[in-house]
C-alpha cells in the first residue's frame, strides 16, 4: 500500500453535490435545499430570597424546517407520491372523503356531484348522501394525495459520499408537510417550490467509514 503524505490527509467534508436525498426509500432528484431547526422550551425557576434562577425546567421540543425543490415539468413530490402520476413506483395513500374534488375530475361536468350545480338543492343532496352512511368509513375512500399536506408522514435520509471514499448519513423521521409556496416570474431562469415541515425526531450526521480506493495488482 502506498504511503499517504500528511498533506493528503484531512477532515472529511461534503458539499451539496456529494449528498443524495432519499424519501421513503426513493431518491428525489429535484431537491435543491433542506434545512431544519430544533427548539425546546426551557424556563427559569425562581424562589424567594434570590433574584437569580435556582434551576431551569425543560419542556417540549420542536423540530421544523424547509424543503426547496426545482420544478421541471411536473410536481416534485406529488409526481412521486401522489395522484398526478398514477404510475409512480411508491404511492403514499390516505383516506379521503368521497365528496372531495380530485384533480382528475372535470369540474365543469362533475360539479353536480359536489352539490354546487344548484345551490338550492345542495343541502338536500348532502343530506341524502349522509343518510346512506352505514358505517364509520362509508364516506371514506383510499386515495393518493393531490395536496402535499395530505401526504402521510415520511422519513428523509441524506446519504453523502465524496470523491475520497468517505461516507456519512443523517435521517429526519416522521416529516409532516405544512405549507407550500410557488411562484414564477418572467425574470426567473428556473422556478422553485418551497415547503415547511415539522418532524418527530432526527439523527444528525454520523460517519459510516470510507471506501478503500487503493488498487491491487
Amino acid at each position: 500500500m502506498a504511503e499517504t503524505s500528511l498533506f493528503g490527509r484531512g477532515y472529511n467534508s461534503f458539499s451539496g453535490v456529494d449528498i443524495k436525498a432519499v424519501f421513503n426509500n426513493q431518491v428525489i432528484g429535484e431537491l435543491q435545499a433542506i434545512s431544519y431547526s430544533i427548539s425546546r422550551e426551557k424556563a427559569p425557576i425562581y424562589t424567594m430570597g434570590s433574584a437569580d434562577p435556582r434551576s431551569f425546567s425543560r419542556g417540549k421540543r420542536g423540530i421544523a424546517g424547509t424543503l426547496i425543490f426545482i420544478v421541471f415539468d411536473r410536481h416534485p413530490l406529488l409526481s412521486a407520491f401522489g395522484a398526478y402520476q398514477p404510475e409512480a413506483n411508491q404511492r403514499l395513500l390516505f383516506l379521503s372523503d368521497i365528496d372531495d374534488v380530485r384533480p382528475e375530475a372535470d369540474v365543469t361536468k362533475d360539479i353536480s356531484s359536489v352539490g354546487l350545480a344548484n345551490p338550492e338543492q345542495a343541502a338536500a343532496s348532502v343530506q341524502v348522501a349522509e343518510t346512506n352512511i352505514t358505517a364509520v368509513d362509508s364516506d371514506q375512500v383510499v386515495a393518493a394525495p393531490w395536496f402535499v399536506d395530505q401526504i402521510p408522514p415520511f422519513d428523509v435520509t441524506l446519504a453523502a459520499a465524496n470523491e475520497y471514499g468517505s461516507l456519512a448519513i443523517m435521517r429526519i423521521f416522521g416529516i409532516e408537510l405544512l405549507n407550500e409556496g410557488y411562484g414564477v416570474s418572467i425574470d426567473d431562469m428556473v422556478s422553485e417550490t418551497q415547503y415547511t415541515y415539522v418532524a418527530r425526531t432526527l439523527v444528525g450526521w454520523r460517519p459510516l467509514g470510507s471506501v478503500n480506493l487503493t488498487e491491487e495488482g
